[in-house]
């Protein structure tokens, strides 16, 4: 089938809307809307700004919620089949949940033909996007390849270097009784960051961070005991600050310098710089993560409701194709919203080379893109959210109340062998 970006503006308009007549009403149809949350709904926004001007017979919104709401509301819709958006901006945590489901279209299918844009794509990020079929259900427009972030001050006040943070887990929680010992600073704001790297490093290929390849829960596995062995190892040594990120007092603790490291997405370095520590600027850096470990923070997919409107769904795959494929705006998004581009025509461009002023002129992005194309797909199941509830629940007896790691990770396992078979 022809690519629909190049398809001829006549053609398009044909197929999507009918007769000459039917584009004449076509302000009395209803609009092809996208339901998106913060951040992505600006990126969105700005494509349509360029769509209506070419499109000027097509109405187009943009439904905004605040991240929550958007995927409970995306839940409901999808369930009845009621107040259907044409395209959904989906989180990556929330796609295992959505893509196992019968909600979302087969984008691999003939009418669509996504397979055909898969060389386009870091591959991690366009696999994360099939169901257990393999179908295609959603098309990747960004990603966040993890990074280590560091305080370089702090590091030399301890007499540390970044290899010290990065040879091994192991050897980051020892940097940190030095630089806590030294320094008075945290090595980390939330144990549970520490926790969730160190499961996602043993995932074997081709599993899930809870599940197997058949969905069978591995919550009793080395790679879960070693993960909580080290965050109680980090809880007796008082080397967490016990702040959750976005936080007021995880901010104050950034600007202070009371937390030495930080582990996230590339977009993070954004977010110091403008919002939460904008002075401490020139004071960070990032390395990859210990034992390099490659995982990406975060991403979003944009998807079509199976049951959306039949007449517009051509529109809505162009508009997709325009989300996802078009070089220039996966860049645009980057540069504004620190959106790192999951098309790889987007990471070939000079911005990459450029220094970093808030990580002291550090080639950032180099090093981010890096990581993109070392991240592993990992398979998404339908209760990894929950999953993920459940882990947390049990760290913390384990963390606050002295609950035995062997008796919490078996009561994990049972009750999602439970929840898994319902």
């Amino acid at each position: 089938m022809p690519d629909a970006l190049s398809l001829p503006r006549r053609q398009l308009l044909a197929t999507a809307l009918g007769s000459a007549a039917g584009l004449a009403r076509a302000s009395e149809r209803p609009p092809l809307t996208v339901a998106a949350f913060p951040l992505v709904d600006v990126i969105a926004k700005d494509v349509l700004k360029g769509w209506n001007q070419r499109h000027p017979e097509i109405r187009t919104e943009v439904i905004s919620r605040q991240y929550d709401d958007h995927h409970t509301a995306m839940t409901t819709a999808l369930s009845t089949s009621g107040h259907l958006p044409d395209v959904i901006a989906l989180e990556s945590s929330y796609l295992g949940r959505f893509s196992l489901g019968t909600g979302l279209e087969d984008l691999s299918a003939p009418a669509f033909g996504a397979e055909r844009f898969k060389d386009r794509f870091v591959p991690f990020a366009f696999e994360t996007a099939r169901n257990r079929e393999g179908h295609v259900v959603a098309m990747p427009t960004d990603i966040g390849p993890g990074s280590l972030f560091y305080r370089t001050d702090l590091l030399a006040q301890a007499g540390l270097k970044e290899a010290d943070l990065t040879r091994s887990w192991e050897d980051y929680v020892e940097a940190g009784i030095q630089l806590k010992a030294r320094t008075g600073a945290y090595l980390i704001g939330d144990v549970r960051l520490l926790k969730d790297m160190i499961v996602r490093a043993g995932t074997p290929p081709g599993e899930g961070q809870f599940f197997d390849g058949q969905g069978r829960a591995q919550i009793t596995s080395p790679r879960f005991v070693r993960a909580f062995e080290l965050a109680q190892k980090v809880r007796r040594q008082g080397l967490d600050a016990r702040v959750e990120v976005w936080f007021n007092d995880w901010a104050e603790m950034l600007k202070r310098g009371r937390l030495a490291t930080e582990m996230s997405g590339g977009w993070m370095a954004g977010q110091l710089a403008n919002w939460v520590a904008p002075g401490t600027a020139g004071k960070w850096r990032v390395a990859q993560l210990p034992e390099n470990t490659y995982c990406s923070y975060g991403g979003t997919y944009y998807a079509i409701p199976r049951r959306s409107a039949p007449e517009r769904k051509q529109l809505a795959w162009q508009l997709i194709q325009e989300l996802t494929l078009d070089r220039q705006r996966q860049l645009e998004a980057f540069r504004s919203q620190d959106a790192f581009p999951a098309l790889l025509a987007a990471q070939d461009d000079p911005f990459f080379d450029q220094p970093v002023p808030f990580l002291g002129g550090q080639k950032a992005r180099q090093l981010w893109r890096d990581a993109a194309q070392r991240i592993p797909a990992v398979r998404m199941h339908k209760q990894h959210k929950f999953a993920d509830e459940v882990i947390n629940a049990e760290l913390d007896n384990v963390l606050e109340y002295g609950k035995p790691i062997e008796q919490a990770l078996a009561d994990a396992q049972a009750l999602l062998v439970h929840r898994a078979n319902r």
